[in-house]
């Protein structure tokens, strides 16, 4: 598929990201009125001609998550309507993932529901980066081409130099197989946080599992919103003779819970992406672009080439 046949359209989410990807990538963002009534109801229409063409719509379903999803379900259905040959739905940060199982008698599997919403709506590929769980592919009848953030983390990491070792930390056991990842590309040491969760805003950091009397220690995750789990984590792992606390977290959703828990100083840098809006305001927060990663994807999916050499890391 030739790239002139190439359109990348943007929701309200993150329009700074999609602009950035086009500027990458030197393709122009769509034209396109994305607005609401005055009554709350989303309003879509496509200022430019789309037939035949390869539509990418670039929405994050970050907060407030429910608009940002119907904006990108209403895109997706006027894209279809106006004769789109593909449309790709690219979410840098899927919404509803931790929702991605029955984990209690009469609960929802939000995250099929989803992935059955952008099907319905017309979404014919997704594009997405890190989910919270690997399994949500599977949700959909659709090619899903999942990135991941850690090729960005990498080569901001590899100019880091420090007198002490390294060691590569997970907050919970289910973030084990990332952390092991990123120690063994880093040849760093590995360790991971037993915490019990009190509620959806608190966690009791329990133990460590591995040595970091020290050492450095890089918190890896998927998400963070409150910050408890990080946070806690930090907490223990210094407690138990780490020299310094940071963390590399692909998604960030920051509330007031979770600014006043980064003002405390107990994780001494946050890193992250820009696959939501986030703003540091002087908090520990060093943001990482990844509109060149999506941006190379977008060209390869149109010309049908493999995204796996987007997986190659460079500095290590």
């Amino acid at each position: 598929m030739s790239a002139s046949r190439l359109k990348i359209l943007s929701g309200n989410s993150n329009r700074p990201l999609a602009e950035e990807i086009c500027q990458a990538i030197g393709v122009p963002l769509g034209e396109a009125t994305v607005t609401s009534f005055p009554d709350g109801e989303s309003f879509v229409k496509i200022n430019e001609n789309i037939r035949g063409q390869d539509v990418f719509i670039i929405q994050s379903t970050c907060p407030p998550t429910n608009h940002h999803l119907m904006e990108l379900l209403i895109m997706i259905d006027a894209a279809r309507r106006a004769s789109a040959q593909r449309i790709t739905a690219v979410l840098p940060f899927y919404g509803y993932a931790r929702q991605d199982r029955k984990d209690q008698p009469r609960v929802p599997i939000t995250a099929k529901l989803v992935a059955n919403l952008l099907v319905a709506a017309g979404a014919t590929r997704i594009l997405t980066m890190d989910l919270h769980s690997q399994q949500i592919q599977g949700f959909f009848d659709i090619p899903v081409d999942h990135l991941y953030a850690s090729p960005v983390f990498f080569e901001h990491l590899a100019h880091r130099k420090s007198a002490n070792p390294l060691v590569v930390c997970s907050p919970d056991v289910g973030g084990m197989k990332m952390a092991s990842a990123y120690a063994d590309t880093m040849g760093a040491g590995l360790c991971f946080v037993a915490k019990k969760r009190k509620n959806a805003t608190t966690v009791e950091a329990m133990n460590v599992v591995g040595d970091v009397a020290g050492c450095d220690v890089l918190l890896v995750d998927d998400i963070t919103e409150t910050a408890g789990t990080l946070t806690a984590a930090a907490k223990i792992l210094r407690a138990q003779g780490a020299v310094s606390v940071s963390a590399a977290v692909s998604h960030c959703i920051l509330n007031d819970v979770a600014v006043e828990r980064l003002k405390s100083g107990v994780i001494d840098e946050l890193i992250t992406t820009n696959s939501t809006p986030i703003t540091p305001n002087g908090l520990p927060i060093t943001v990482l672009s990844i509109a060149k990663l999506l941006g190379q994807a977008i060209v390869r999916i149109t010309n049908n080439e493999s995204v796996t050499g987007l997986f190659k890391i460079k500095g290590f």
